[in-house]
């Protein structure tokens, strides 16, 4: 029985798909969000009450932090279920870039969030009479919040690597930019009990200032994915690289490669070793490069190899020379004078160098009952030495 896991036939079997797995994978990025969103929600609540009690500035942007993470919490369930959808005959490539777009909201809300508590902390920096002397204990609350946000990293992050989701380890970056936002609050404060009040303020700048750049580059990557940006150079090698050591590929041209969701896509030219190899065995070393890459890439998930009998980048093209049934057609009205043409059992064309290699088929009987052989391929090739299309025409008997 055919192993369903080698198309190709390579024997060497892969992981299963992205697309086998969708249900286990968005159970996966469900059930670890929710855990991170009821630690955002009560450490959201803890350090915004504390901060109010213990009027320190920073503390509170801090859990203003650690709620909007609540809001990417409820993109990333919403996006997860929709983008775990079937190809269908609106999106044959999936839904997956749904999460994509989620991606991108999740970066704008946070620039969003920074500016405004950037824009809040810098009136009071200004107004010192706003300024508070925060108490000590605030540092105690961020110093809870950091070990808790840190283990959501950390959990998020295995499970988002473990279900390919980059929409999930945006989240579990996030989480981390809370931890860190926790740490600058703890600096903050303790510098304002020292008596430089005015670095609670500037804390919560800094938090700011995290907040917005993290949602920048969220953000930036994903509005790269939707324009399909290609993958960095080392990826797009390694793939090169697997291409080339494909049994009958001597090179290879326009590889390019583009992101979708969890999802890696790849188109090729690749030339053969022989131009002149049948339609069967050019379509099964594409299938086998195919194969090859979904096998060594886990995230190459769908692969578009196109036979090239040459470069096509750089030798003439032949689209003017037309399709069989008119190139035929001149040929035998070229042939029309040569007695053996209602022999011909089989016309081959190559289309290479921007010309035609005409190769005739002959019964072996015309070679063997009749006139010697090299008469009747000069006959053949004297009909068409006139013709700018042709590059070469051969007789073979059999």
């Amino acid at each position: 029985m055919a192993d369903p896991s080698d198309p190709a036939g390579t024997g060497r079997s892969r992981p299963a798909r992205l697309r086998d797995a969708a249900p286990e994978r968005y159970a996966i990025i469900r059930r670890v969000t929710l855990v991170g969103a009821a630690v955002d929600l009560v450490l959201g609540l803890a350090k915004i009450a504390g901060g109010l009690l213990a009027q320190s500035q920073s503390l509170i942007a801090d859990g203003v932090h650690s709620l909007s993470d609540l809001v990417t919490d409820v993109l990333v369930l919403f996006a997860a279920r929709l983008a775990r959808a079937k190809p269908d005959a609106d999106h044959p490539y999936g839904h997956e870039r749904i999460e994509t777009v989620a991606t991108v909201a999740l970066g704008v809300v946070l620039i969003v969030i920074g500016a405004g508590i950037a824009v809040d902390s810098l009136w009071r920096l200004f107004h010192p009479e706003d300024l508070h002397l925060p108490a000590w204990w605030a540092m105690a609350v961020a110093a809870v919040s950091v070990v808790a946000k840190e283990g959501v990293y950390r959990y998020t992050l295995r499970a988002a690597r473990r279900s390919r989701s980059r929409l999930l380890e945006a989240n579990a970056w996030h989480a981390r930019s809370d931890a860190a936002s926790s740490i600058v609050v703890i600096v903050g404060v303790g510098g304002a009990l020292l008596g430089l009040g005015y670095l609670d303020a500037l804390a919560a700048v800094a938090v700011s200032w995290m907040i917005g750049r993290m949602g920048y580059r969220l953000a930036r990557r994903s509005v790269e994915e939707l324009i399909d940006t290609g993958l960095d150079p080392d990826q797009v090698e390694a793939i090169r690289g697997a291409l080339m050591g494909v049994d009958g590929v001597s090179d290879l041209h326009m590889l390019r490669t583009r992101q979708m969701g969890p999802k890696t896509l790849v188109d090729v030219h690749i030339l053969l070793d022989d131009p002149k190899l049948s339609v069967s065995e050019g379509h099964q070393i594409s299938e086998t490069a195919r194969a090859e890459l979904i096998r060594q890439f886990r995230d190459v998930e769908d692969v578009t190899v196109h036979i090239d009998p040459e470069d096509d980048e750089e030798i003439a093209q032949g689209r003017h020379l037309g399709l069989r049934g008119e190139v035929e057609a001149r040929l035998r009205a070229a042939w029309s004078e040569v007695p053996e043409t209602q022999a011909i059992r089989r016309i081959t064309l190559h289309y290479l160098d921007g010309r035609i290699q005409v190769e005739v088929e002959l019964p072996l009987d015309l070679a063997l009952a009749g006139e010697a052989p090299e008469p009747i391929r000069r006959r053949f090739e004297q009909a068409l030495e006139h013709d700018p299309d042709v590059s070469e025409v051969r007789v073979l008997f059999g």
